[in-house]
């Protein structure tokens, strides 16, 4: 499953560039040319990182990245700034505002693909690694395979996706709100109870023996009234 990455900006010929590179990285691309679009492509899509030009139409950069810093959901979505703008105080700004990254233009295709690896490295390792493992668990995000202790473990797409955002993060409690909008998309209207229905698919997968022995033990960690997580602690 490629990184989504939204590019925002208003010049075509940048526009183009930027998603033939990153494309040719292996990443999937999204579009915007100004800062209203981008953010209801957000919120549709719930994208994996954001590079998002300062001199935008309809709401500046700036204001799009104050925007999304103030919402609970894209509080810690992965922001690179791109601008013409490269004194001292216009970068402090950008990255004051809430940008993870910035890079003043013009700047070398190469560079800005090595950035985005590095941002998507500190805030979605999954989407980097040819697997993750934890506990005799391992993850393999782009065959979409996934063992305990050598043993296969057949998933729905949901319950990879929910073992995904888990396995990145062990013994992290993930909230339901939390795990509709990574699991689901923010704006998506869900039950917070499929959120227990998947976890309980998803515990049972882990849990069951090829063999037919007896049940493995539960990694699957319930915090009543916070949410559910990985442990090590079984």
């Amino acid at each position: 499953m490629p990184a989504k990455i939204l590019i925002v900006d208003d010049e075509p010929a940048q526009q183009q560039l930027l998603r033939y590179n990153i494309e040719k990285a292996g990443y999937d691309t999204l579009l915007a040319d100004n800062g209203k679009d981008a953010l209801l492509i957000i919120e549709e899509v719930n994208p994996d990182l954001i590079i998002l030009d300062w001199m935008i139409p309809e709401a500046s950069g700036i204001d799009v990245c104050r925007e999304l810093r103030s919402r609970p959901e894209t509080r810690l979505l992965p922001i690179l700034m791109i601008s013409a703008r490269g004194e001292e105080g216009d970068r402090a700004l950008g990255l004051d505002s809430g940008a993870d990254d910035y890079i003043t233009k013009p700047f070398s295709p190469r560079e800005m693909v090595s950035r985005i690896k590095a941002l998507l490295r500190r805030s979605r390792p999954t989407l980097l690694q040819d697997k993750l493992e934890f506990q005799g668990l391992e993850l393999n995000p782009e065959t979409m395979r996934v063992t305990r202790n050598g043993d296969n473990i057949h998933l729905g797409a949901r319950e990879f996706k929910l073992l995904s955002i888990l396995i990145e993060r062990p013994e992290r409690v993930f909230s339901r709100d939390q795990l509709l909008d990574l699991v689901w998309g923010h704006g998506v209207y869900v039950e917070e109870r499929t959120v227990d229905v998947h976890m309980s698919r998803l515990r049972r997968a882990l849990n069951k023996r090829s063999d037919g022995g007896p049940d493995r033990p539960d990694m699957i960690r319930t915090v009543r009234g916070a949410g559910y997580g990985l442990t090590k602690k079984y």
